[in-house]
């Protein structure tokens, strides 16, 4: 048995923190945490495709995670995505995060292969394997993976008992209502629809946007507990609008998403990681209106 009461809430999808050269920052990481931890969030998803980790080396993807865990474990429920192109590689970092105290891990499928079912329900229980005391949690985003959980390979996974739950990205929310059947816990993925994917069963979310605006989607959990349903899709749709209007920008979302955080007083998170887009100078003015939006709708709403 688990304690499913702490992944009930709001997870930010933790960003890659650089310094000035480009490479990780271990001040930054904290500096993030920290920021993130006093926003209130039930935990943090470290390691993920906002931590843009497909652009890491397993050093830096430790480095990230040991930052983490020293400044904010035990603190916040901390899941760690450990998935890489290679089973070695992940369950070395598998290993890694059980040995950091780590509440979860969790992975995506393999990428650019398309492995059958019997591969990844393979790959994902050797990754388990490698951290056999803690939680691990399914990561399914089709759109970028190339590959989608289906309820056979959901079932299959679940005969491990540290299996307990997805991370659904998938855009259906009918996914989630699937996966709830199934007796997993389900943590919805896309941003744009947190309320729908709660009202479907979710426990929880995890989120790329949410680091940008925390209050918000907090303020969204708890109307939706609170059976205050308009209310919640009031919030919603502001955090839609303002998510467009992110992704209006010529750089990658993630560099619009850690500028909003330091025009908004958070910590400097540096850029994003080549080939990643950086922003260009049009896209000032865009950060500058999407960070005047959040606080509109927190001064509005929360």
């Amino acid at each position: 048995m688990f304690d499913q009461t702490k992944y009930e809430g709001i997870f930010p999808a933790f960003y890659a923190c650089y310094d000035r050269e480009g490479n990780v920052s271990p001040e930054g990481v904290r500096a993030m945490a920290r920021h993130l931890l006093d926003k209130g969030v039930k935990g943090l998803y470290v390691g993920g495709s906002s931590g843009e980790c497909i652009y890491h080396s397993v050093a830096e993807r430790k480095l990230t995670l040991e930052n983490v865990m020293a400044e904010v474990g035990g603190k916040l429920t901390i899941i760690a995505h450990v998935a890489c192109n290679n089973t070695a590689d992940s369950r070395d970092l598998a290993a890694h995060a059980q040995s950091l105290g780590v509440d979860a891990i969790a992975s995506i499928p393999p990428i650019y292969f398309k492995l059958p079912p019997a591969g990844i329900a393979k790959y994902w229980n050797d990754i388990s394997a490698a951290a056999p005391d803690t939680d691990f949690i399914i990561y399914n985003i089709p759109q970028l993976a190339g590959v989608a959980l289906t309820v056979p390979l959901l079932r299959e996974m679940l005969k491990n008992p540290r299996v307990i739950g997805v991370k659904n990205s998938s855009m259906p929310v009918q996914d989630i209502q699937m996966w709830h059947d199934e007796g997993a816990i389900v943590f919805n993925g896309p941003d744009e629809q947190l309320l729908s994917g709660l009202a479907a069963g979710a426990v929880g979310g995890i989120g790329g946007t949410y680091a940008a605006m925390p209050e918000l989607y907090n303020a969204i959990f708890r109307l939706f507990h609170e059976g205050k349903m308009e209310q919640g899709r009031l919030i919603q749709n502001e955090c839609c609008r303002i998510i467009y209007k992110v992704c209006s920008a010529q750089g990658n979302m993630y560099a619009l998403l850690k500028e909003v955080i330091r025009r908004r007083g958070g910590p400097d998170a540096g850029g994003v990681r080549a080939p990643l887009l950086p922003m260009v100078p049009g896209d000032g003015p865009i950060a500058a209106e999407a960070a005047a939006m959040i606080d509109a709708a927190i001064a509005q709403y929360c």
